[in-house]
């Protein structure tokens, strides 16, 4: 490790109206270490990384590159430095294929001036793609790619610019265990390159296993910076919270299911989905579980009546669903989806509004919509899932990713729903925040509710969940009652060929 930093942060502040994101934090990235950043979601990681790759002004603060000062102005800045950004917040174009995005703004020149080269271009996306495991056609439009797919691409398309400096903000938030571990390599090899790696994580099994150095941010400050060897789990956690959290989750001894909440037999969709038969009883949590790509969100939204069936029959408290969301939700179904920002909020607008939104007919029964009783409704829940926000009519796009989607929970809390579908619950969330997720998942059940999880963290669906399904090639290949729910079951039918 050399003396003098690759890339070094002075003084680094930055405000918003009514909020300041950082105060007078330095940072500092060496060639070949990976610098874990954590914190609460809020604390000002994200906000500090879109600093130095040039997508947010610093109010204040310094830049230095081997040791000279430099200045960053914007993102064309940052590149000429060698930084590239994986953000957990995609960046990429719906309707352009998977090789344009990745190669968006640096397409190969083909042989005549002016034209491109779509064949070289199609395949140095296939070869970056293969470099992380990722077999799929490069033609694909990428709004036809789920979540942990996109993710995939975001990732292929950093490692496609030869950054020096590659900045990673929850990188596997959306990934399967499988996909980590070839992340992980990836990291490990870019390491040996000389490469400095800023890495953002929740996951603190990711921040020891990884990391060479962490330092905590807390409310836009930095709190500390220590080695890996020199601190524990419960002790960082302390450090990103300001008080003693656990940073594990004990699942609670739960009453016997009762009546059945939903029922799906034989359901088959044009998405692929094929011969899916589940079943989740009030007062249970069933998880779902799987690889990347296997067909978890595709139920989820057949479920919910986002996806059309071709057959099958779904029924909810033993009546029989039309397959649209209007009846779904009419019948106390929710679905927390996992891409929160397109599918579950509606962003220009408040927190508030998004969180009335559901339960509009509930609150205001007589159609006439009274702004108190709204922002009355918005602060219990605000203040029940401890939703950080200075104000209830603060636009929602404005929230950390973890707030967002305690928002996007609240708004079904309000509207009442009995049975829940909650897509990665806990992705992008600070290990705080998860506990209290966790928490409320059991004060659903406890009350009757009945919820079906799905998490690509197969630890979480060992010790939240009563049993799971795990799926395989868009079909469920096997159910896991409590005895037997393990990661190593888990792992075993979801990859067995």
């Amino acid at each position: 490790m050399t003396a003098v930093p690759l890339f070094e942060l002075r003084g680094i502040s930055k405000g918003f109206p009514g909020i300041k994101a950082l105060n007078d934090v330095s940072f500092e990235l060496r060639a070949g270490e990976v610098h874990m950043l954590v914190g609460e979601n809020g604390a000002g990681k994200s906000t500090l990384m879109k600093v130095l790759c040039g997508a947010y002004r610093a109010d204040r603060g310094s830049f230095f590159h081997n040791g000279k000062p430099v200045t960053i102005n914007d993102p064309a800045a940052a590149r000429k430095f060698g930084i590239a950004v994986i953000f957990q917040d995609f960046t990429l174009v719906p309707y352009l294929d998977i090789a344009q995005n990745i190669f968006l703004g640096r397409e190969l020149s083909g042989r005549l001036p002016g034209l491109i080269d779509r064949r070289r271009i199609h395949a140095e996306a296939k070869r970056v793609l293969d470099m992380i495991g990722f077999d799929i056609d490069t033609r694909i439009l990428v709004h036809r790619l789920g979540v942990a797919q996109q993710q995939m691409v975001e990732i292929a398309k950093a490692l496609s610019q030869d950054a020096r400096i590659l900045i990673m903000d929850e990188p596997t938030a959306a990934l399967s265990d499988r996909e980590t571990e070839r992340l992980f390599a990836i990291v490990t090899r870019l390491k040996k390159n000389g490469v400095a790696i800023t890495y953002i994580s929740h996951r603190l099994s990711e921040v020891f296993a990884m990391g060479d150095r962490i330092t905590v941010l807390r409310d836009g400050r930095k709190i500390a910076s220590v080695l890996p060897a020199e601190t524990t789990p419960d002790r960082l956690v302390t450090l990103m919270v300001g008080r003693p959290v656990h940073s594990t989750y004990t699942r609670p001894s739960r009453p016997a299911p009762g009546d059945m909440a939903l029922e799906v037999k034989n359901l088959s969709g044009p998405s692929g989905l094929a011969d899916i038969n589940l079943n989740v009883r009030a007062g249970e949590i069933v998880g779902l579980s799987g690889l990347v790509g296997s067909g978890r969100t595709e139920v989820a939204r057949a479920i919910f009546g986002a996806d059309p069936i071709s057959a099958g029959e779904i029924r909810l408290f033993g009546q029989r669903i039309d397959g649209s969301t209007e009846d779904s939700v009419r019948r106390g179904m929710a679905l927390i989806p996992e891409n929160r920002k397109t599918q579950g909020l509606a962003l220009a607008r408040s927190v508030a509004d998004n969180i009335v939104l559901a339960g509009l007919g509930r609150l205001f029964p007589s159609g006439i919509y009274i702004p108190a009783r709204a922002i009355k409704a918005a602060r219990a829940i605000i203040e029940k899932l401890r939703i950080t926000t200075p104000t209830p009519r603060r636009p929602v796009a404005t929230l950390s990713g973890g707030n967002q989607q305690k928002v996007v929970v609240g708004k079904w809390l309000n509207a009442d729903a009995r049975f829940f579908i909650f897509d990665e619950p806990t992705r992008g969330i600070d290990v705080g925040a998860k506990a209290e997720i966790f928490r409320l998942l059991d004060g659903l059940v406890h009350n009757g509710a009945a919820v079906l999880m799905i998490s690509s963290e197969q630890i979480e669906i060992v010790r939240i969940c009563d049993r799971a399904y795990v799926m395989r090639d868009k079909r469920i290949v096997g159910e896991l009652s409590r005895d037997d729910l393990t990661e190593a079951n888990i792992v075993r039918l979801g990859t067995q060929q």
